[in-house]
């Protein structure tokens, strides 16, 4: 049997160093209600074993988005990490107003105003059973790490789609944003291993869900945006906003309705524009399906609109916009 060292306290700080990896780089700040403090060092970002969150992926999080020196859409994605905290009886361990406290806090500390913000609510440490009783407290962890570019700043052209082999999560799985992503990450890997960019899931009835990360609705030959029902899905903070912004598109010219609906793979492939949407995405043009041209297999005016619609809310929208860096 090879012989594997015991690494000591001062094992650990004395060679530490040897850890670092290029990517770590991308990594600015981290708080932990564990500590109740903020590191920057990410060598010093780490979660517990026997939090429930490593062992059975019990908790919750959300992903937001800091551009201009601003969170974007704040209060709709801590509205929905309180709607997901509850659907698995978690209680966070502050108050919205702290925990609202703690991340903006976290975020300066990073010193990146271009930045992604991950806000994490576990059901803490305690065991390595499967009670979540064993937990006596929940904890919160929030990480600060770099923003990348949307979809179409590097592929103008346009995103190829196909549809996902893999079967749609249930429905209570799929509207909670929880933190046991396999599904997702195996959708992520086939859209990889495919050689295309993004995967679209479809539940049992045949009704298109969301991809790996992203939601996805699609623009008909007459006029109409639609995106899937939201029971099956997760109410995406990006796609509820695009298709408030897309109200104001009624009436001239571009669109006639903002509708959700169950659609099919045929409604899809007989659309005249597919949209994917996504805090990281922002709105992105899919402009091949199944190795099928979607409409006339370019970024279509609905696409773009929104798009642009979308960066000025961003930038410019103090109703949406939490400003960190002045």
């Amino acid at each position: 049997m090879k012989s594997i060292r015991h690494l000591s306290r001062e094992d650990w700080v004395r060679e530490g160093e040897r850890f670092r990896r290029p990517y770590q780089s991308a990594y600015y700040a981290m708080y932990s209600s564990l500590w109740e403090g903020i590191v920057t060092d990410p060598l010093l970002m780490m979660v517990p074993a026997d939090d429930h969150v490593v062992h059975r992926g019990d908790g919750v999080f959300e992903a937001v988005k800091c551009t201009g020196g601003a969170l974007y859409n704040l209060t709709a994605h801590l509205d929905r990490l309180q709607a997901s905290s509850d659907r698995l009886s978690l209680v966070w361990p502050w108050s919205r107003g702290e925990m609202t406290d703690r991340i903006l806090a976290t975020l300066s500390a990073g010193d990146h105003p271009e930045a992604m913000v991950r806000i994490f609510v576990t059901r803490g440490p305690g065991g390595f059973a499967v009670n979540p009783y064993e937990c006596p407290c929940p904890q919160m962890y929030c990480v600060v790490t770099s923003l990348s570019q949307p979809f179409m700043v590097n592929h103008p052209a346009g995103a190829r789609v196909r549809t996902s082999g893999l079967p749609a999560k249930a429905a209570f799985m799929a509207t909670v944003k929880n933190c046991n992503y396999v599904p997702n990450m195996l959708m992520k890997k086939e859209a990889v291993d495919a050689g295309v960019d993004f995967v679209a899931g479809y539940d049992e009835h045949g009704f298109l869900t969301e991809g790996a990360t992203e939601n996805l609705g699609l623009v008909t030959t007459d006029r109409r945006l639609i995106f899937p029902q939201l029971g099956g899905i997760l109410p995406g903070t990006t796609m509820l906003r695009v298709m408030e912004l897309a109200r104001g598109l009624i009436g001239k010219g571009l669109l006639n309705a903002v509708e959700t609906a169950n659609l099919t793979r045929d409604d899809v492939m007989a659309s005249a524009e597919l949209l994917i949407t996504g805090t990281t995405v922002n709105v992105t043009a899919g402009i091949e399906y199944d190795g099928r041209p979607i409409g006339a297999g370019v970024p279509g005016p609905v696409q773009q609109a929104l798009d642009a619609q979308l960066k000025v809310d961003m930038r410019t929208n103090p109703a949406v916009r939490t400003v960190v860096f002045i």
